[in-house]
């Protein structure tokens, strides 16, 4: 196992400033998840981990040694890419061995450390098969061996489960969840899906445009976004977003305003802010609370759009005088129909305010 520290690192291709000064800390046997949308860095970041790509400058250290310099083999890491790449006239075997084969290893060594490896993956069966004769998710696994049968001290994934149709990808969370946990070691892994950072990372670091957003658990991230942007990410469906004015403000409540004049109580300590400031009120599809007639602390809203999933419905609302579309979750059951109107509503603790700048304003906690 190994730690990584990254500081003030910079990678531009030409005049294209691609990662801005990143800041991060991955600890011993952390499985640390970078997600962001497309075209936000988080590849090119794993790359520079790997050796791939050059840093432009700022530092990068593998257990305190600093590898700027370092080519890839000497770096003790290995990397799992989105396309499998295995050799197609090579056994699952071979495939796996190959690296090791290069390097100077013994046949003995080289058999011990395959079949530890398929052992570990669920693989033994396959070892005599050649890719072709293998699905998707047994590909996946024996690229994945093919990185274990090195022992490194950092897995570097990038979006290896992108290529695999969505049942194997919910099982092949699963099988990488269970191989940290085994292996008990310092992976990285960069994917844009949400619900695998959400359900593998211990922590997760969210990137936006060449930099990091905000790195904690994914708890963390969910319930106390520090910005629009992460609010906006973390989440599927995504946080609803209303722009509001803030109409008073305590250290414990904070009251906001709508376009028609509809007053929100939240939990929020917003006094950093001017009374009649712009801020923007956030609220997750989970916690509004769905109703037919007016209540306190509510939406009024007429529903647009109706999904029906089985175990859950979305409703897709319009809300009055607030030129907002929200979506609600609910149980299935409700009567709602397009057309209908629909009263949100939402406990003042479940309340985010945004300020105008995008940053969070800090929730009160009871002592």
């Amino acid at each position: 196992m190994s730690n990584l520290k990254l500081s003030a690192l910079r990678k531009n291709f030409g005049e294209v400033e691609t990662l801005r000064g990143i800041d991060l800390e991955v600890r011993d046997g952390e499985f640390l998840v970078f997600v962001g949308p497309s075209g936000c860095g988080k590849s090119t970041l794993l790359r520079c981990i790997a050796g791939l790509e050059e840093i432009t400058s700022g530092t990068l250290h593998i257990d305190n040694q600093l590898v700027n310099e370092l080519p890839p083999s000497k770096r003790g890491i290995a990397m799992v890419f989105q396309s499998y790449a295995l050799y197609p006239h090579m056994s699952v075997a071979e495939n796996m061995a190959f690296g090791l084969r290069l390097a100077g290893f013994s046949k003995d060594e080289m058999h011990a450390a395959v079949q530890r490896a398929a052992q570990i993956l669920q693989i033994e069966h396959l070892l005599d098969r050649k890719p072709k004769a293998l699905s998707g998710g047994q590909r996946q696994r024996v690229a994945i061996g093919r990185a274990i049968v090195r022992k490194p001290g950092v897995f570097l994934f990038d979006e290896p489960l992108s290529n695999l149709d969505a049942s194997l990808r919910v099982q092949m969370r699963v099988e990488l969840s269970r191989l940290h946990k085994e292996l008990k070691a310092t992976m990285v892994y960069v994917t844009h899906d949400q619900v695998e950072a959400m359900t593998l990372a211990d922590r997760v670091a969210v990137f936006n445009a060449g930099r990091i957003e905000q790195v904690g658990s994914p708890l963390e991230l969910y319930h106390a976004p520090a910005n629009l942007f992460v609010a906006g990410f973390m989440g599927s469906p995504k946080m609803n977003f209303i722009a509001a004015t803030l109409e008073a403000a305590t250290n414990t409540h904070a009251t906001v305003r709508l376009a028609d004049g509809t007053h929100i109580e939240t939990q929020i300590d917003a006094r950093t802010q001017p009374i009649d400031a712009s801020v923007t009120l956030g609220v997750r599809p989970e916690h509004l609370e769905v109703h037919t007639t007016a209540v306190p602390n509510s939406l009024a809203s007429t529903v647009h759009v109706l999904e029906n999933l089985g175990e859950v419905i979305y409703l897709y609302l319009e809300v009055a005088g607030a030129g907002a579309s929200v979506v609600a979750k609910t149980a299935p059951g409700s009567r709602l129909r397009v057309g209908d109107a629909a009263y949100l509503a939402v406990a003042p603790t479940q309340c985010h305010l945004f300020d105008a700048k995008g940053l969070a304003l800090p929730a009160f906690h009871q002592p």
